[in-house]
């Protein structure tokens, strides 16, 4: 899980924006200025709508739009392994900022194309131009529009792209999406083939060009599991790292190294491949012994977070597969209830891969697939592959039911727990947490919830906050590890009962019951102290919001306080700091004699005013959004820290100590 830095901005008060004798709305303006004419329509040619508005094409101009710029040009060398034609791909960050991909595939077309312009200039300038629409030049790609290159030229300040074909190179640059020299022929390859493309963000589209090692690895090692035989290299030459991924054995490599820190169920993913119609479907699963499901899912290696139809399809292969093998085999008697899909999806992990030929994806950043006909080949495919497995191996079979039923009889606990909550609720009024010292604001995206430790720093966030749209909600006592607890222990439990309330959303994994909609609150801040027992708290936290409300992290609502160390006067000036660094900054700044430093524990010692002003105030404060970048080492993270076994928790802890710095025990 990463976190991304953010400046809140206060919400604007109920009645903000209102005129004073009237409904708000300003008069509507009728001068020339303001005429919608003929005159007012534009026509942005060739590359310039991209400039112009790059968050259709790459999805932001943040640090994940730049890393989507890497994501288009190694797509394309991917394009050309699933096609059978590259082997190797070489990925460098320079240390100038410069990015370069290349592969030994087949390498840009060039010669005159039907334009009047060489090929390989069409491909990097022209959208919608490439060989993925037919006429033979790719059968599968990542790609459906065309545009991928092309969007990654047009904002970049410089890019040189080298084809080696045909017994010679030939190359192009270009600034800015336009070319600076016509294609040249440089030489002989001297059997080299294959493309090399360079290119430079340009600085004046982009919040930074600062390029995350670690993402991109990420994102490679992924590539190489779903293209078994692939061998991919990263090297980043600003801090003299490399990496290199190649794994014969694909998915069933993914799904152990997903399930490395857990103990499985089977001593083998189970495995599917077959290809229905056009579509390749291949699927690697496998159970372990966590209450929570992990399934990633790719449509012709773009990892689709948001799912669709091949994933439609093999929860219901699943699911189907499970029931009628449980009932033929006397598990499940005639009167016993079918397994449902939450019951058959506790402690999975499942890699699913489709390679089709015209992908139907939602959006240029392939978030979700829609291709209707995908659904029913990943579904007859994965219900006879999994049914062969379960009649050939009869033990796995019984304990992956055994295990499905102990999960239908926890939720059905947690449940009974839930509505007990509701029908109590009801009687009291739909009364919420009595330690909860809620808000005026009553409309969502205005409104604000503080998680703090203890009742002495909720008391002096209650004391200090603004009570017109922010609510506090104090935590006693130790919170539950919902990684090692079961739905009905996490419904049941004492201390995260009260947040769940509070929120107003329901819980995930009791049927449909977590609906977003109804989240009292659009700001969840996280506010512990700032030493070990705060820290094991916030983690228990964001461990319970991945585990068990993971819309509250993809929709952007849940934040991390970020509380000073420090407080640093001179009596007349007041300053704070969240490091050494900062302090000593401060105090350099500040040149006097007689400077004081208070160094804070916790909240509890600071008083209200004092923590309005440092980590409440909305003008002031600085918050620390929680996002999850990448699901499958979100999932291997979580599982290490909060998980049942001991040794790779050691492991880590003595990797990671040398790093600690103002360690309060």
């Amino acid at each position: 899980m990463t976190e991304e830095a953010t400046r809140s901005k206060k919400p604007a008060p109920p009645d903000e924006g209102a005129s004073a004798g009237g409904n708000g709305r300003k008069p509507a303006r009728t001068n020339a200025a303001s005429a919608y004419t003929a005159a007012s329509i534009q026509v942005l040619e060739g590359l310039d709508a991209v400039r112009r508005r790059p968050g259709m094409y790459i999805g932001s101009t943040d640090v994940r739009g730049l890393h989507h710029l890497v994501w288009e040009v190694v797509d394309n060398s991917i394009d050309e392994a699933m096609a059978g034609h590259a082997t190797r791909i070489e990925v460098t960050i320079h240390a100038d900022g410069i990015v370069e991909v290349q592969d030994d595939g087949r390498g840009v077309p060039v010669g005159r194309h039907v334009t009047g312009k060489d090929a390989l200039e069409v491909v990097h300038t022209v959208l919608h131009a490439g060989g993925k629409f037919g006429g033979g030049g790719y059968k599968v790609s990542g790609g459906l529009h065309g545009v991928g290159v092309s969007v990654v030229n047009a904002l970049s300040e410089w890019m040189r792209v080298e084809s080696a074909r045909d017994g010679f190179v030939w190359a192009q640059e270009y600034a800015r999406g336009k070319p600076t020299m016509p294609v040249t022929k440089l030489g002989p390859s001297h059997g080299r083939h294959g493309t090399r493309t360079l290119f430079l963000a340009d600085r004046e589209i982009f919040e930074t060009i600062d390029y995350s090692f670690d993402t991109i690895a990420q994102r490679l090692r992924e590539s190489a599991y779903l293209n078994k035989g692939l061998w991919i290299r990263l090297v980043d030459e600003r801090t003299d790292r490399e990496r290199s991924f190649y794994f014969e054995g694909g998915l069933i490599s993914f799904v152990r190294h997903m399930n490395r820190n857990k103990e499985t169920l089977t001593a083998r993913p189970i495995y599917v491949e077959r290809r229905e119609g056009g579509t390749q479907v291949e699927v690697a699963l496998q159970y372990n012994d966590t209450y929570t499901e992990n399934v990633l899912s790719f449509a012709n290696n773009i990892n689709t977070v948001d799912g669709g139809t091949h994933v439609t399809g093999f929860r219901a292969a699943l699911t189907s597969s499970l029931n009628d093998w449980a009932r033929r085999v006397g598990i499940l008697k005639d009167s016993d209830p079918n397994l449902t899909g939450d019951d058959v999806r506790e402690g999975l992990t499942a890699v699913i891969s489709v390679k089709l030929v015209e992908p139907q994806f939602e959006g240029q950043t392939k978030a979700k697939l829609g291709n209707a006909e995908v659904k029913g080949q990943v579904q007859a495919a994965v219900s006879d592959g999994l049914t062969q497995y379960l009649d050939e191996n009869p033990a796995d079979g019984r304990r992956i039911i055994e295990k499905c039923l102990t999960a239908s009889r926890a939720r059905e606990a947690a449940r009974k727990a839930r509505d007990l909550v509701i029908r109590k609720g009801a009687l009291d009024g739909l009364s919420l947490p009595g330690k909860l010292a809620d808000c005026q604001e009553r409309d969502p995206e205005r409104s604000e919830l503080y998680i703090v430790e203890g009742d002495s720093a909720g008391g002096s966030a209650k004391q200090g906050r603004d009570r017109r749209f922010q609510a506090v909600l104090p935590l006693r006592g130790k919170l539950l590890n919902v990684e090692k607890a079961r739905l009905d222990k996490i419904v049941a439990s004492e201390n995260v009962r009260p947040l769940i309330i509070a929120l107003g959303a329901g819980i995930e994994g009791i049927g449909d019951s977590f609906d977003i909609s109804k989240l009292r609150y659009h700001r969840i801040i996280i506010m512990t102290d700032a030493d070990v027992d705060g820290a094991h708290i916030r983690t228990l936290l964001l461990t319970f919001f991945y585990r068990h409300m993971p819309k509250v992290i993809e929709s952007g609502y849940l934040f991390i306080a970020q509380p000073p160390l420090y407080r640093i006067s001179t009596g007349k000036v007041t300053r704070y700091a969240q490091t050494e660094k900062e302090r000593d900054e401060i105090i350099r700044q500040m040149n006097a004699k007689n400077v004081s430093v208070q160094r804070f524990k916790g909240l509890g010692e600071m008083n209200a005013d004092q923590l309005w002003e440092t980590t409440m105030n909305p003008e002031t404060r600085t918050l620390l959004r929680a996002e999850i970048e990448d699901a499958a080492e979100a999932d291997a993270i979580f599982t290490m820290l909060m998980g049942e076994r001991v040794e790779p928790r050691k492991e880590f802890i003595k990797a990671e100590a040398r790093k600690v710095r103002n360690l309060d025990i």
